[in-house]
C-alpha cells in the first residue's frame, strides 16, 4: 500500500525515488497523486519525507489536488539551468533532478527511476543522467520493484473504487444478456427487429455505450466467438454475425473513465443452445473455477492454486503448459492476477512465479479456461476476488454463470 513505500523503500536498498513521464497514462504518477490529471508533472520522494510533485505553471492547480506537496518548474529554477545546458533538454533535466534532491536533502545515494515515457527520450536521458550526475546511483529496478510491492495490496479506499467498478460492470454485462436474449434466431443467426444479422461488433458498441453511461471505459473488451474463442486473446471480429450454439468468450475488464482502477470479468456463453462437446468442456471448467476457490488460504503461495487447477486439467486428458510448455491448445496461461490501476498487478497465480502468497488487500482473478480453436471453441470464466480483513477470498462479481443464453424457439441442441 501507499501507506508501506518508506518501509518498502528500505527493503529494496533505495533512498529516493523519481517518477517522471510525458502525456502517456502513466500508473505509478497516478497511483501517487491520487489521479491527479497531470500531464508532464514528475514525483520525487526521499526516504522519510513526504513526496513533492513537480509540475509546470499549466498544471499547478491540477497538480495540487493530487494532496502532494507541490511545486512548479519556474519556482524552483528549471529554466535557469536549462539556459545553462544551451538547450540540451536531456542534459537540463538531469541537473535539475540532482538540484532537487540535494534540496530535499539527499546529497548522494541510490534513486529509484519510475515511469512512462517514450523510450528513446527515456534511453537519453538515462545516459545523461550517468554522464553528468556523480553523486547518486540512478536504479531501474526489475520486478518486483518498490511499486510492485506497494501495489500489491489494496487500501481500503482503493478496494471501495475497485468494488464500485466491478458493481458497474456486472450491471453492464447484464445490459449485454439482456439485449442478447432479447434477439430473434433466422436460421442459425440471431437477427434484430429490422430483420439485419446482429453482430460482434453491434454487441461492442452496446457495451462501449452502457461503460461510458456509467462512468467506465473499455479497455480492449473480447467477444469472441468459435474458432476465435480459441485463442485466449483473440478480440473477437467485428463483422462476425452471432450464431445459435458457438462458444462465445466475453472478456470484460473496463477502468473508471479517464484511467484509474479496473475490473475483470469473464463469462462463456451459447446463444440458444449448447453443443454437448462445449457443455462438457465448460462442466470441466467450472469445476476447475471450485477447484481454485477451495485451495485457497491466506499465505499460502498462490502458485499452489494454480497446480490444483493443472493437477485436475491433465488427469481429465487436457494438455496444460506444465505438461507441454509448447501446446496451442488445452490450459495454455496462469490461472490469474492483480488487478488494480493496471490490469495485470501481483500477485502472479502461476506455477512458474512461485514467490507470491495471499495476502490480505490482494485484488485478484481467478480464470481457468479450456482452448481448442481446431474444435471452433473456448471456454473460459473469471470472477475478481478480494481478500477481505477476516483473511476470506470474496468475490465481487456476481454475475450468473449460465452457459446458456436462452432465445425464443430455440430448443435444439446437439
Amino acid at each position: 500500500m501507499r501507506s508501506d513505500l518508506d518501509r518498502l523503500m528500505e527493503e529494496n536498498n533505495l533512498d529516493a525515488f523519481i517518477v517522471a513521464g510525458g502525456e502517456e497514462f502513466n500508473t505509478v504518477r497516478y497511483y501517487l497523486s491520487n489521479g491527479a490529471h497531470i500531464t508532464h508533472g514528475t514525483i520525487f520522494k526521499v526516504r522519510g519525507k513526504d513526496a513533492l510533485l513537480v509540475c509546470n505553471r499549466m498544471e499547478l492547480e491540477e497538480a495540487q489536488k493530487s494532496g502532494l506537496r507541490v511545486a512548479t518548474d519556474v519556482e524552483l529554477g528549471y529554466y535557469d539551468i536549462f539556459a545553462k545546458a544551451e538547450g540540451n533538454a536531456q542534459k537540463a533535466t538531469a541537473l535539475f533532478w540532482s538540484k532537487i534532491l540535494s534540496d530535499e536533502g539527499l546529497d548522494k545515494g541510490r534513486v529509484g527511476l519510475y515511469g512512462t515515457w517514450q523510450v528513446n527520450l527515456t534511453i537519453a536521458l538515462y545516459d545523461m543522467l550517468f554522464e553528468e550526475v556523480d553523486e547518486y546511483d540512478f536504479v531501474a529496478e526489475t520486478t518486483p520493484t518498490l511499486f510492485d510491492k506497494a501495489m500489491l495490496t489494496k487500501d481500503a479506499d482503493e478496494i471501495r473504487r475497485i468494488k464500485s467498478v466491478a458493481e458497474r460492470t456486472s450491471a453492464v454485462m447484464q445490459e449485454a444478456w439482456d439485449y442478447i436474449s432479447g434477439l430473434t434466431a433466422d436460421g442459425d443467426y440471431l437477427v434484430n427487429e429490422d430483420g439485419e444479422k446482429v453482430t460482434i461488433g453491434d454487441i461492442k458498441m452496446l457495451v462501449r455505450r452502457e461503460l461510458m453511461a456509467r462512468g467506465l471505459e473499455d479497455t480492449g473488451m473480447i467477444f469472441a466467438q468459435g474458432r476465435d474463442a480459441g485463442f485466449p486473446h483473440s478480440r473477437g471480429e467485428a463483422d462476425m454475425p452471432l450464431q445459435l450454439g458457438k462458444s462465445i468468450v466475453f472478456d470484460l475488464f473496463p477502468r473508471e473513465l479517464g484511467g484509474g482502477y479496473h475490473h475483470d470479468m469473464t463469462r462463456t456463453w451459447c446463444i440458444g443452445y449448447a453443443p454437448v462437446e462445449v457443455q462438457a468442456i465448460y462442466d470441466t471448467v467450472m469445476e476447475a473455477f471450485d477447484i481454485s476457490v477451495e485451495t485457497y488460504g491466506l499465505n499460502k503461495p498462490t502458485h499452489l492454486m494454480q497446480e490444483a487447477v493443472l493437477d485436475y486439467f491433465e488427469s481429465k486428458g487436457h494438455p496444460t503448459t506444465r505438461s507441454d510448455p509448447k501446446t496451442m491448445e488445452g490450459y495454455i496461461h496462469s490461472l490469474g492476477h492483480g488487478v488494480g490501476i493496471d490490469i495485470h498487478e501481483r500477485p502472479s497465480i502461476s506455477h512458474v512465479r512461485r514467490d507470491d502468497v495471499f495476502e490480505v488487500g490482494n485484488a485478484v482473478t481467478i480464470e481457468p479456461g479450456l482452448y481448442y480453436p481446431d474444435r471452433g471453441m473456448g471456454v473460459r470464466v473469471e470472477d475478481f476476488f478480494i481478500v477481505e480483513e477476516s483473511g476470506e477470498l470474496i468475490s465481487i462479481t456476481p454475475f450468473r454463470k449460465d452457459l446458456v443464453i436462452p432465445i425464443d424457439g430455440v430448443t435444439r441442441s446437439e
